[in-house]
């Protein structure tokens, strides 16, 4: 489901714990065990990463990998945990992707790098993300 606000594109995308899926797949805890929620994600190929909100991070467990420098949108720079992994759903497609922590915003930021990962593409003239038409099956990746 996409939606649209004064020419952003939203989508809602479920973000799943990497770390539980790999528990499961090993049979350490059940399906209903895999912590995840659905979130309203503002799509922005300007940006790289998956930026979520801390209390995301939080209901998913996601552990800190590291700290990095980023800078956001409105300029500011600043440290920020990177956590994962997390599986980022939309539509028929998944991806596993580290996410940047951003305290003090309650915003899902969907960049660059999970929608190669899940070959999706906007739609600028419809403002909604959609599946690359040209691979409306199964997600292919550029290898070149």
């Amino acid at each position: 489901m996409e939606e649209t606000e004064v020419g952003l594109v939203f989508a809602e995308i479920e973000l799943v714990s990497g770390d539980d899926l790999a528990l499961n797949r090993r049979g350490y805890i059940v399906e209903d065990q895999i912590r995840r929620c659905t979130v309203r994600a503002m799509v922005d190929s300007g940006a790289t990463m998956l930026s979520i909100p801390i209390h995301v991070s939080k209901q998913l467990d996601l552990p800190k990998i590291r700290q990095i420098e980023a800078e956001l949108a409105d300029g500011s720079v600043g440290f920020y945990d990177v956590v994962g992994p997390v599986e980022v759903r939309f539509s028929n497609r998944q991806t596993s992707v580290e996410a940047l922590v951003i305290p003090g915003t309650i915003k899902t930021l969907l960049g660059a790098i999970p929608m190669e990962g899940m070959d999706v593409l906007i739609d600028p003239k419809r403002e909604r993300l959609l599946v690359n038409p040209d691979s409306p099956n199964v997600a292919k990746m550029m290898l070149m």
